[in-house]
């Protein structure tokens, strides 16, 4: 098929990659350049467009090229993460078929306080909170049981999410709910720390969907790991990676447990209205209780992300992963 692969401006693949050479850690256009490789190897015509801030480039290049389909890339627009569901919304409305979640799906759990309330409507268990606005940040505490984990409302990849994050007091916690307003101009979201154990599971589909096998965070070098999170050190930084021993990978857990959570990440996805493919994130207490921390519409996919590496375990190369991706964006239809 004719493709065009829409991407950030400022990571449009090169070419060519001397692949033995190149340090991927460092690398910032890893996921375009794995994608584009695999979808030409498969046989199919790609071209790539990178925005930032203007979505007549998108027009002409649909019109230009006609393609079958638009694989979507891009995470953000004019530099705000919120926006990339607009995006979507306008290839809606250009009539060309694209992958990953339609514009309700990411607006849904993109609001961390809305998509937790919806959950809640279905009795999927999810932490309690509360929202600390940026024009009410002085709001009356309601949670009463520290120790309570503070978040951009909005924002994902783990951005602002610290080790200062987790708080212990009310003290602290305002300092924090202070620093979200002002650092990422975001309300704040307050949330139960879930003490236990940290898993992800992958979802695919439009309206038959199929699960992955759970997929946990580990931290290897830690004495209390279950008070470990998901921080942006702990997913980019390698030092502190290597310090705390920190890896995924696929769950040791009961053949109960593996069902419970699969369960529990179709359910959640249903309700928040997410279609193409979703990481699940999710704790697990002292207790065995699973939480839904929160939904992620179009997560990472390069070939060795924690998402196409729990596809591959049930069977699913990378470009069959691909193509498969592509056919729910052609089989989708937004009426």
């Amino acid at each position: 098929m004719k493709i065009i692969l829409l991407v950030h401006s400022d990571l449009i693949p090169p070419d060519e990659v001397n692949e033995k050479s190149c340090d991927w850690n460092k690398t910032p256009w890893v996921t375009e350049y794995e994608v584009k490789k695999n979808l030409m190897a498969s046989g199919h015509k790609v071209e790539v467009l990178g925005i930032h801030e203007d979505l007549k480039a998108l027009r002409v290049a649909v019109k230009r090229y006609a393609p079958k389909i638009v694989f979507n890339l891009l995470e953000e627009f004019k530099g705000e993460a919120i926006f990339d569901q607009n995006v979507v919304s306008y290839m809606e409305l250009l009539g060309v078929p694209y992958t990953g979640s339609n514009p309700k799906g990411l607006i849904i759990s993109r609001d961390k306080a809305l998509s937790k309330k919806i959950l809640s409507y279905h009795k999927i268990p999810t932490p309690k909170f509360q929202v600390f606005p940026r024009n009410n940040p002085l709001a009356r505490l309601k949670l009463k049981e520290f120790p309570l984990i503070v978040k951009c409302l909005n924002e994902e990849a783990s951005l602002g999410i610290s080790q200062a994050s987790l708080v212990q007091s009310e003290e602290k916690l305002r300092e924090r709910v202070a620093f979200i307003h002002e650092k990422f101009r975001t309300d704040a979201i307050v949330e139960q720390f879930i003490e236990g154990q940290e898993y992800f599971v992958g979802v695919i589909g439009n309206y038959r969907l199929q699960t992955f096998p759970a997929w946990e965070l580990r931290f290897n070098k830690v004495d209390h790991p279950e008070k470990q999170f998901y921080s942006t050190h702990a997913k980019f930084d390698q030092k502190y990676r290597y310090r705390k021993g920190i890896s995924t990978g696929k769950a040791q857990i009961s053949d109960d447990m593996q069902k419970n959570l699969r369960k529990l990440a179709k359910r959640a996805y249903r309700a928040l209205g997410i279609s193409g493919y979703a990481r699940m994130d999710m704790r697990v207490d002292g207790a065995g209780k699973a939480y839904l921390i929160e939904a992620n519409p179009n997560p990472d996919i390069s070939e060795h992300d924690d998402f196409a590496e729990s596809a591959k375990a049930v069977g699913i190369s990378y470009p069959k992963l691909l193509n498969r991706i592509l056919r729910l964006g052609r089989q989708w239809s937004p009426i």
